[in-house]
């Protein structure tokens, strides 16, 4: 089908996520046709470098036939098994053990959802029963960190510490709260010690004004991602469940986004020791071949719910396509793309490559910070690196950048307050790098050199 007529169709009939439903009735799609490792086309035969790996999760690539196969033959074996009734399919139980082997020690257990937002629902649906089940009912206020993200489920979303999540949804929830982010280049705290300190004080302090007794969970990322890539200080995790240990307050890691070799090791937490009650997890999973996510639980939680019931009470919470066998098959191939066909390694070892270039753009004259851990990463851009002031919103530097990216082959996140979000799959190549790199500062030149944005620097 013509690519004019695809495009008046889907400003018709498909509604986009988190955008603008008249905005993108005016602007149109951008129609992908095909990716290969680290590429994209369009429907004009335009080559598209992907940094951003889909939406942080297209981890392997794009184009892994062993992948494809996995999900025919199972498709040609058994396209769906139900989790009612007691009924399961291999993959889904041989997934289920495979994650348990490769998470922290303290996850035992696994409920497998369609993607993040709904791991996350099905998290804070469990942790609520939980409090319930052992007699402590008045636990129902949840925790988490401003600019955290997770996910757009109706509760979840409220966690979500995001305006435009909230916008007429009538969020956050009363029994939501926030304490600040651990957030190095806006903190006038002299060192990392310091920040680390400061988020525990915060944490101390909010559990104590609630009442710790009316707490239930403090849910964080390792790297917040849809909040500007920020990156805490190496110690923050595991001082933050520390603390919740000792508040008897549920610690749940949001691993959706760092997961799966993204900031190096498998998970996150495994970089420090992390032990989480409840950690949720997606994208990676699949590498977005397929839909899939999981919520992780302790043996104290899962033992918690098991016994807070007669035996045959239900714990009433599932989906038609939860542990969907033909997903289950797509991800133990991606797990072993990871381990034995070396892309956690490749990642690792691509890691200073990627550290370096953003650290070069450090000298243009709009970067005021570049972060990163592992594979995933940020630019910030500021109108002042003196005193790190922002670009006026009017100018909307943000679709600048983004215009200029497409027009230079380029996928990555601009965020709405300059930061750019950067997420490359773990089979990048140095070459892949250089050439991300060097078309990064070509549109960072481009976009420079326009009057309205000279004019803005201060």
């Amino acid at each position: 089908m013509q690519t004019s007529t695809l495009a008046a169709l889907d400003r018709s009939h498909l509604i986009h996520p988190v955008a603008s439903f008249r905005e993108h009735e005016e602007l149109g799609p951008i129609i992908l046709k095909s990716g290969r490792g680290a590429y994209l086309t369009d429907h004009h035969d335009k080559e598209l470098l992907d940094a951003f790996s889909g939406l942080w999760c297209v981890n392997t690539g794009y184009g892994q036939e062993s992948v494809v196969r996995a999900a025919t033959e199972q498709m040609q074996r058994l396209p769906y098994a139900t989790g009612y009734f007691h009924f399961a399919s291999e993959p889904a139980i041989l997934l289920a053990k495979k994650l348990v082997d490769i998470s922290p020690a303290s996850l035992q257990h696994v409920y497998f959802t369609l993607g993040g937002s709904d791991a996350v629902d099905a998290a804070i649906r469990y942790i609520t029963h939980y409090h319930n089940s052992i007699g402590k009912p008045a636990k129902k206020h949840f925790i988490s960190l401003q600019r955290g993200y997770h996910g757009s489920s109706s509760v979840g979303a409220g966690l979500t510490a995001l305006p435009n999540f909230h916008f007429n949804f009538d969020l956050p929830l009363p029994t939501q709260h926030y304490i600040p982010s651990p957030y190095p280049y806006r903190s006038e705290l002299p060192d990392d010690a310091a920040i680390i300190a400061a988020s525990v004080h915060a944490l101390r302090n909010k559990v104590a004004e609630l009442g710790s007794d009316q707490v239930a969970a403090f849910f964080c990322e390792p790297v917040q991602g849809s909040g500007g890539v920020i990156v805490p200080p190496r110690g923050w995790l595991k001082a933050m469940q520390q603390a919740c240990n000792e508040l008897d307050v549920l610690f749940v890691v949001d691993e959706v986004i760092t997961g799966f070799g993204r900031t190096g090791p498998m998970f996150a937490c495994l970089d420090e020791d992390v032990q989480p009650d409840l950690m949720t997890m997606a994208k990676g999973l699949t590498a977005g071949y397929a839909p899939m996510g999981a919520v992780m639980m302790s043996d104290r939680v899962y033992r918690g719910i098991a016994d807070g019931a007669p035996l045959a009470t239900v714990v009433g919470h599932g989906q038609t396509y939860s542990a969907h066998p033909v997903s289950a098959a797509v991800a133990l191939e991606v797990l072993r793309l990871y381990e034995e066909g070396g892309l956690l390694e490749n990642g690792r070892a691509m890691e200073p490559h990627f550290a370096a270039g953003l650290r070069a753009l450090l000298s243009h004259p709009l970067v005021g910070d570049a972060r990163s851990r592992g594979l995933l990463g940020a630019l910030e851009l500021v109108a002042d690196k003196g005193s790190k002031a922002r670009f006026a919103p009017e100018l909307k530097l943000h679709d600048r950048i983004f215009q200029a990216a497409y027009k230079h082959g380029l996928v990555f996140r601009a965020f709405g307050d300059n930061i750019l979000g950067f997420a490359p799959a773990l089979c990048f190549t140095q070459a892949d790098f250089e050439l991300m790199f060097a078309r990064l500062k070509a549109l960072l030149d481009e976009v420079l050199e326009q009057p309205e944005v000279r004019q803005a620097l201060r």
